[in-house]
């Protein structure tokens, strides 16, 4: 982590710029610093124990690293696609998409914590007793987690879903007291070091109370075992399975309901179908799971990078991406 800090602290500070920029005179950032922490009480082992070591390493105020680790409750939209070829094998990938208007440099067009955010991109192996738990790709500084896999058994990808009764709704009840919903990048955390099966996690992530809105996209190790869990804070409004005897090979989610029409200025849906209808099943892998997410605007100014996971040959790849202009936004 030590090695990080440089770059932890200047997304921080982007972060207070940001905040300073629309409550000028810094009362935002004292309460972030002075009492924050105090508001949010005790989180659950380990993730507080982390964020103080974090804080301590780094010598940046616990109450910005908490705030830091907060951010991903509201600021990611994401494409993540689980496909299975004519023999039954699954493969999921992801575009990590981050910070959208929160700055825009226009002097090389590009999201300014979007761009910083990729020197502090990691490759987690989480173990126990010297064996792999589960592996990871994230945030140094953050310690929830978004992308992951336990190899041979799980695939697990978490995307933002847009709602009014959204995150920010469950931080203030948390503040308030009310504390009998999990943080969305603990609830994927927690099932990527503890599930022992496909079905265990998506029981759990179906009916756990959560802080905010989320699509959590589970991949297994066998035919069938691939879907979109679509939650509300307090409840499970949709899964959608892959299905191969209907002809339903794949299943892709980015940030809107599948039953409702993606926003008109963010439809990422529909290209990264069309791009895996003309791949067909029988070419599908992680080379050209890595094109479809590499159409834009499936690939755009917001994404961070790409993972690519197969659970059955435990192969897990995470490249940095780059959208050459013309690219979008978003």
């Amino acid at each position: 982590m030590a090695d990080k800090a440089p770059a932890l602290r200047i997304i921080v500070n982007s972060l207070r710029d940001l905040v300073n920029a629309f409550v000028p005179s810094g009362k935002i950032m004292q309460i972030v610093d002075q009492k924050l922490p105090g508001l949010l009480g005790n989180f659950p082992g380990p993730f507080e124990e982390e964020m103080k070591g974090i804080a301590a390493v780094t010598g940046i105020p616990l109450g910005e690293i908490i705030s830091f680790n907060v951010f991903y409750e509201f600021f990611t939209i994401c494409t993540s696609i689980i496909t299975e070829d004519k023999e039954g094998h699954l493969l999921h990938g992801r575009n990590m998409d981050f910070g959208v208007f929160l700055g825009w440099n226009i002097n090389n067009n590009t999201w300014v914590v979007t761009e910083q955010l990729k020197p502090l991109t990691v490759n987690l192996d989480f173990q126990r007793n010297n064996k792999t738990v589960f592996k990871a790709s994230s945030f140094a500084g953050y310690v929830g987690m978004l992308t992951g896999f336990k190899p041979g058994l799980l695939s697990l990808t978490l995307n933002e879903r847009f709602s009014i009764n959204g995150g920010y709704m469950g931080v203030i009840e948390w503040i308030l007291g009310k504390k009998d919903a999990m943080w969305i990048g603990f609830i994927t955390r927690s099932v990527l070091e503890n599930s022992t099966s496909y079905e265990e996690a998506k029981n759990i992530l179906t009916k756990t109370k959560i802080l905010a809105p989320a699509y959590f996209i589970l991949g297994g190790n066998k035919t069938g075992e691939g879907c979109v869990i679509t939650r509300d804070r307090k409840q499970s409004l949709d899964v959608y399975e892959l299905n191969p005897k209907q002809d339903r090979w794949y299943v892709v989610q980015t940030n809107y309901d599948r039953w409702k029409s993606p926003f008109f200025l963010d439809d990422r849906r529909t290209p990264a179908k069309m791009c895996l209808n003309q791949t067909t099943q029988e070419n599908i892998s992680f080379a050209t799971i890595y094109d479809v997410l590499s159409t834009k605007p499936v690939l755009n100014k917001l994404t961070v990078f790409t993972t690519l996971m197969d659970v059955t040959k435990s192969q897990y790849e995470t490249y940095l991406r780059d959208c050459p202009d013309p690219c979008i936004g978003w």
